[in-house]
């Protein structure tokens, strides 16, 4: 392990509550290598239209925080810049280096629900929001009779939904409940065999510039090489999918003990929109091929008709799986 650097390390974030909360986090790793640090917040145009009422749609909103945060850090603002790893695009972005994935989060959904009901028990008919369509389509086909709603905003927003009878729950993943010491209003959190997380949910993602050779060094032994194997798996699928699929995805990938070392588990699902129809497959693999294992389990289910999932026309041949 290299000497640590003796300037200030200065750490990028939006300036939201669960953002400012997951990069102090980081910042305190950092100061635990004898480092200082400093937060710098970086206001994004999707801050913005938050503050104005107004909300950008889906991958939109995140890859304006995303891109905003590496603004500055290749801009020279900023030394590192702390994400939600899940908000990443899968591919590589030129002069930064993905340094640190710190240990993992609870990668699973949770359910917000009036009077602390669980999913199961919601009457049909409830409203259940969500911003997700991965979420969404899971709900669909999970056959309930819940009535799914858009919903935007932050975590306090959402929750607020519930309170004030706007709709009667919410899903949202635990780890941003955990980070802020709110993990307790979950009424429920769900299995992965109900709901699948997203690629890379419950992680964090630490960047740093490609040329801070200094810092990069000093920085690699915080990385986990357990939740980075699961997550590189998990974007794998994504990314493979990603090319020939517009389907919602949901991905979870875990290391288990095998018979003779560890195994490298992933299990995915591709939906219609709608939830009706569905591709999921699971794969085993060892954890140094962890790109690998992703990236064949995701052609299996393009070629299971998972490319088709999310486009209109008629049922896939292959691949179909009605969800009761």
């Amino acid at each position: 392990m290299s000497a640590p650097t003796s300037r200030t390390v200065r750490v990028g974030t939006r300036r939201s509550l669960l953002a400012t909360t997951q990069s102090g986090h980081v910042a305190a790793m950092v100061e635990g290598l004898g480092m200082s640090t400093e937060l710098v917040e970086i206001t994004t145009d999707g801050d913005r239209s938050q503050a104005a009422g107004t909300s950008l749609v889906g991958s939109a909103s995140t890859g304006v925080f995303v891109n905003a945060l590496r603004d500055a850090l290749v801009a020279g603002e900023v030394d590192l810049a702390v994400h939600s790893l899940k908000d990443l695009p899968t591919y590589p972005c030129e002069g930064v280096t993905l340094v640190v994935v710190p240990p993992r989060e609870d990668p699973r959904d949770v359910v917000v629900a009036r009077d602390d009901l669980t999913l199961g028990e919601l009457p049909v008919g409830s409203r259940v929001g969500t911003g997700s369509p991965r979420r969404a389509a899971q709900l669909h086909a999970l056959g309930l009779g819940l009535e799914v709603v858009p919903i935007r905003g932050n975590v306090d927003t959402r929750i607020r939904a519930v309170r004030e009878g706007t709709v009667d729950a919410v899903l949202l993943a635990r780890a941003g409940l955990a980070r802020i010491g709110r993990v307790e209003e979950a009424t429920e959190v769900l299995d992965p065999l109900q709901i699948l997380p997203a690629p890379g949910q419950g992680a964090l993602a630490v960047e740093c510039r490609s040329d801070d050779t200094e810092l990069l060094e000093a920085l690699a032994v915080l990385d986990d090489p357990r939740t980075r194997a699961a997550v590189e798996a998990e974007r794998s699928v994504l990314a493979t999918l990603e090319g020939g699929c517009s389907a919602p995805i949901g991905a979870l990938a875990e290391i288990v003990e095998g018979e003779d070392e560890e195994e490298l588990w992933v299990r995915a699902i591709a939906l219609s929109p709608d939830g009706a129809l569905s591709v999921r497959m699971s794969a085993t693999g060892s954890p140094a091929d962890a790109h690998g294992v992703g990236a064949r389990l995701a052609a299996e289910m393009l070629a299971d008709g998972a490319g088709q999932l999310g486009q209109p026309g008629p049922a896939i041949e292959s691949g179909q799986v009605p969800q009761a």
